[in-house]
This record gives C-alpha cells, structure tokens and sequence, in this order.
C-alpha cells in the first residue's frame, strides 16, 4: 500500500474519517519511502533500519544480515497476534496541500478531504514480503534499537515508549 503520484498517505484504523483536521497544529501524511513504517496497528512499538548511500558493509551485513534486502522492521512478540487481525485503512489525500517536515514527514495545517473512500491495508505480513522488509521478531526492542542507532545505517522508531521495558541483565 503506497501512494501513487501526487498522493501521500494517511493510515488509520478508523475507516470513518471524512475530513483530516490538524492535531497539534498539523494534519501528518507520508509519502512512497516511508509508507511501510506505518504497515503496523497504530499503537504498535516497531524499530526499522535500512541502507543508505552512506551504510557500511559491515553495518548491513551486521544488522540487515544476508539475503535480508534493504530494509528491516522488528516488533515485539506481543504484537504478532494485533499485527494479523488488526483492520488497518489508508487514505489517500492530495500531496499539493502538504508540505515537508523533515525529510520525511507531510504535514498540512489546514483540514485535508481524502481523495476517496479508505481502503483497507490488508494482510500486513505479505506487505512486508512484498516489499522485501525483512520482519524481524524479537523479545525486546530495546537491544536492537540500541545496536541500530548506533550503525551508519538510515534508522527510525515509532511508538517506542509502548516497547516492553527494556531488559535488566
């Protein structure tokens, strides 16, 4: 689920939202390269790290691994069960009513008509595979997150604080 030219993207699980109105000043929409950060139910902690220009080698082999593609996202056990029942829509909205924040993020401040009806994401898993995300499972974000921001590879985490605490060893 991507947007198509001249479109970003809105995911919710609501399937009622008739008009954006911005929350704490902005209306957020994501464009074609981050869309599959947000192939997750909303509240779900998810770590993601993918290659870059300026990767190392030993950075992608180390954290992507071998035969892993570009990208990988990794969730907390807990979330596989949300992950397969969750009913998760996109909305597709007018990109010329956004402007950029950051390098990745779409932000409007005025209220945003989708261009349609939501539709319904679909099976999150195939999305990954489809995309060749590598999905990773794990007890615990934490040491993976640590390990991550640590690389020289491109890296982002969302709904972290909703991770499991991290490990006392």
């Amino acid at each position: 689920m991507r947007p198509e030219p001249g479109q970003v993207l809105h995911f919710s699980e609501d399937p009622s939202i008739t008009r954006f109105v911005p929350l704490e000043k902005y209306v957020w929409a994501v464009g074609f390269a981050r869309s599959p950060d947000y192939w997750f139910p909303r509240q779900c902690p998810r770590a993601m790290a993918w290659v870059t220009s300026d990767s190392s080698a030993e950075d992608r082999e180390r954290i992507i691994g071998p035969g892993c593609g570009g990208r990988v996202h990794a969730v907390e056990y807990g979330w596989l069960e949300r992950m397969r029942t969750v009913s998760l829509y996109a909305y597709r909205l007018p990109a010329d009513v956004f402007g950029q924040l950051g390098d990745n993020a779409h932000v409007a401040v005025e209220p945003v008509v989708p261009l349609g009806p939501p539709e319904r994401v679909g099976d999150l898993f195939a999305l990954h595979e489809e995309a060749g995300i590598s999905l990773r499972v794990l007890p615990n974000l934490w040491p993976f997150w640590d390990a991550v921001t640590e690389t020289s590879l491109g890296w982002s985490g969302i709904r972290l604080r909703n991770a499991l605490a991290r490990s006392v060893e």
